[in-house]
């Protein structure tokens, strides 16, 4: 009796393991249909070849061919400035050296703006556009935003000085906005847009037109110079801006009360006995 239900035990535990391997292949089966389908199913996306960094590249360094590699980008989605070909790239006709300006991490495209064009050094005139020039601007922790300042901002420069009065003599102080979201190229001596740490700077050089460099040097010399950090999406125009100390306490002017002038009046000398007095009389031609 016992090796009789013994069998029946292994035969039924032989066919459950058979009714599992069976399940699991159907649903194995299910599952690479299914893949298949989706497979053919999903669209293909159009890829050309770009240049991308094989290793991190930091600020400074000489981009050379070792540098980069193929991949295959997507080509509706193409960065504006990436290069398909050497020729781009390195440029027989423009022989030099080319360097990076801005960090590029490892398989991230190489881009026209974040490396020099072939034979500038990376510095000032990398960053300088046709028709500007460098001005520097001295400043401490008040007037430099306190150190938060970096290559690649853009700045609202003020004027603090004193102008005459509407009568020539009196004068009086003002705060200017003279010049609006100018582009600051460097920090002391560095032109690098990957510092990490704050310092006080000394100095901001900022990218001008020489009417406005004029302007800059006139007010360093007459006034004090302060800059506001302007907001990387702030698109607002700037207007004339001037406000004095009457203006920052609310104070108005007194305006000049007009004399009334004063009415005429014409006598005539009479003698009256021995006294002498003076008689109203109407005046000429009133």
């Amino acid at each position: 009796m016992r090796m009789i239900f013994g069998v029946v035990l292994l035969i039924g535990i032989a066919l459950a393991g058979f009714a599992v391997h069976m399940t699991q292949n159907y649903v194995n089966q299910q599952k690479a249909a299914l893949a298949a389908a989706q497979a053919n199913n999903a669209p293909t996306v159009p890829t050309v070849g770009v240049f991308v960094a094989n290793r991190k590249l930091s600020y400074g360094d000489e981009l050379k061919l070792k540098d980069i590699v193929v991949a295959q980008w997507p080509q509706n989605a193409l960065p504006k400035g990436v290069f398909q070909n050497v020729e781009e790239l390195f440029p027989k006709d423009q022989p030099g050296k080319r360097y990076v300006m801005r960090a590029t991490e490892k398989f991230e495209a190489i881009l026209a703006v974040k490396i020099t064009e072939p034979g500038k050094e990376v510095g000032l005139q990398s960053r300088l556009e046709d028709g500007q020039s460098a001005f520097t601007i001295k400043v401490d922790v008040s007037s430099g935003v306190s150190g938060f300042l970096r290559p690649g901002d853009r700045v609202d420069v003020y004027w603090t000085g004193k102008v005459q009065g509407k009568d020539n003599r009196d004068q009086r102080t003002v705060t200017r906005l003279i010049e609006d979201s100018v582009k600051i190229i460097a920090i002391d001596q560095s032109s690098n847009e990957e510092i990490q740490t704050s310092s006080i700077a000394r100095t901001v050089t900022v990218a001008v037109t020489q009417l406005q460099g004029a302007s800059l040097t006139q007010a360093q010399s007459t006034g004090r110079l302060n800059l506001s950090l302007v907001g990387q999406r702030d698109d607002s125009i700037a207007e004339l801006i001037e406000v004095d100390q009457k203006q920052l306490l609310g104070i108005e002017e007194a305006q000049p009360v007009a004399q009334q002038e004063a009415e005429k009046v014409c006598t005539i000398r009479m003698r009256k006995g021995a006294e002498t007095v003076n008689m109203p009389i109407p005046c000429a031609g009133g």
